[in-house]
């Protein structure tokens, strides 16, 4: 017995280790983003970095779900670290933007494995009364290392190169496959079943026509133009095709059928808005400290330690109490405390103190972590080992969906206001700085982009900028951070009313028998 808890704990340090890797790394390029910017170039495409890997991984999550139901949980796993250790070490050979663009999107095929998966083999190996405690572990892992990746980026590029940002997973992932290889014996209660080809391509095709015609309209293209209304047409072409081939597989890669579950729709509608509210503040939060304030890029990623600490906590809360009392009585009061939290996000300006932002963060943090550890357990409890990792991987596709719509609208949001008070501001200011320097560009460093917040994180930038330009530009970049935050409070607060609709659910201990995990 010793021995076989022996095993569990070396596969529970794997799983662990893998979604550390893979959930860091949705958000640890934000602060690190500048030098590797100054370093490669291509600043009008640093948006796709991040995008790329969000993409690729949520467009694997459902099928390497699927496939883990259908083929056994071990070989997809392994094969998402393989795939996930080579993205990462390409990404630090990287010698343009549009590289490690490429490079971001293998890493990020194979996070779509790691996550979902993790999860699922978690809920698999360890017995019913141990689900609570551990689902709690497992979300405040994931809560911690969303926020950890922007600290760690900031650290790495001050202190290192930013080439460790993406080999730090290196040895991190060596350890999580020995100990996965190795140690984790899994069941054979697997069955081969007919491949949802045509399911998988049309989600695909349709996640990718979708997310390039957001990032791509009113920058490269303009909005009417022929290329974005095509992405347009072929994402709700391909979406009507994957609608309709899911409705007529006979192991579709997304089963309509699980969401006659009302706990189960209701904890995906959770993670959707909960997930594009909580990554909105991540991202941002750091590009206000640097561009508004003037901080330096650890001060910025120290500014999230907070929010990572308050998501901890309600993780662990929440992995312990939903054996004790029903989901929604735990995500009523924390996803509250999430819209407040937001809401007080909406009140920042170039006076702000950094202890007020702490302060907000603390909130958010709290508001947020329930839902990594609750949503994912209460999905999984609903159905039988067979389904656990399609339930699992549909979960975090939809949180993934949700944090990417959440980076790429609201990013146009912030963009098109922070860009309108550019022009509104900049005349007067920027022709006053141009009359004293003597140059049409304000005195301006050589090939500065104003329509960029980014180009404000470098505090050597700043100093080149006349006094009253960069007036005009924080506040500009601040106007649109808190108008970008009063936007989020909507996908809060409709996280906040789905969480009314899960019903008296709970985690059921003792029912359910123990020969699934005793071939573990």
């Amino acid at each position: 017995m010793a021995a076989r808890n022996n095993k569990i704990g070396f596969v529970l340090a794997g799983l662990l280790l893998s979604i550390l890797m893979a959930s860091m790394d949705n958000t640890i390029v934000a602060t690190a983003m500048g030098d590797i910017v100054g370093k490669l170039g291509g600043l009008d495409k640093f948006v796709w970095v991040t995008s790329a890997y969000m993409v690729a991984e949520m467009a694997g999550m459902p099928i390497f779900g699927k496939l883990s139901d259908m083929y056994g949980r071990k070989k997809f796993f392994v094969f998402g670290i393989i795939v996930f250790m080579l993205g990462s070490a390409l990404c630090g050979t990287a010698t343009s933007i549009v590289e490690l663009t490429m490079y971001r999107a293998i890493q990020g095929i194979g996070a779509g494995a790691l996550v979902p998966i993790a999860f699922t083999i978690m809920f698999d190996v360890v017995a019913p009364e141990s689900r609570g405690k551990l689902g709690g572990l497992f979300g405040a892992v994931f809560g911690l290392s969303s926020v950890f990746g922007p600290l760690l980026g900031a650290y790495i590029t001050e202190y290192a190169t930013w080439e460790w940002v993406f080999y730090i997973n290196l040895p991190l992932g060596l350890i999580a496959f020995l100990f996965i290889a190795f140690f984790y014996k899994e069941s054979h209660q697997h069955q081969s079943q007919q491949i949802d080809w045509l399911g998988a391509v049309t989600l695909i095709g349709a996640v990718v026509c979708l997310i390039f015609a957001l990032e791509l309209g009113g920058k490269t293209y303009a909005w009417d133009s022929a290329q974005i209304l095509g992405l347009f047409g072929g994402f709700v072409v391909l979406a009507l095709i994957f609608l309709y081939a899911e409705t007529k597989a006979k192991e579709p890669i997304i089963s309509f059928g699980m969401f006659r579950k009302r706990v189960y729709w209701s904890s995906n509608v959770i993670a959707m808005f909960s997930g594009a509210a909580f990554i909105t503040a991540s991202v941002y939060i750091p590009i206000f400290i640097q561009g508004v304030l003037g901080g330096k890029a650890t001060n910025s990623g120290l500014v999230l330690l907070p929010m990572m600490l308050g998501s901890v906590v309600t993780a662990s809360m929440g992995g312990v109490l939903m054996t004790k009392t029903k989901y929604r009585n735990i995500m009523i009061p924390t996803l509250a405390l999430l819209v407040v939290g937001l809401g007080l996000l909406t009140t920042l300006d170039e006076g702000s103190s950094l202890w007020t932002i702490r302060v907000y963060m603390v909130m958010i943090g709290l508001g947020v972590g329930a839902s990594f550890s609750v949503l994912s357990n209460a999905a999984m409890n609903a159905f039988e080992p067979q389904r656990r990792g399609a339930a699992s991987s549909t979960l975090n596709f939809l949180r993934s969906l949700g944090m990417t719509m959440g980076i790429t609208i609201f990013g146009i949001v912030q963009s098109q206001v922070f860009t309108r008070k550019m022009t509104d501001s900049m005349g007067g200011a920027a022709g006053e700085a141009g009359a004293t320097a003597g140059a049409p560009t304000g005195g301006l460093p050589a090939g500065m982009d104003l329509t960029d917040p980014h180009a404000l994180l470098s505090p050597e930038l700043r100093q080149g900028i006349p006094p009253q330009v960069l007036e005009s530009i924080t506040h500009a970049l601040s106007s649109s951070i808190v108008q970008l935050f009063a936007w989020a409070v909507i996908p809060a607060a409709l996280a906040l009313i789905a969480s009314f609709f899960m019903g008296n659910e709970k985690m059921v201990v003792g029912e359910e028998q123990h020969e699934y995990t005793a071939g573990h």
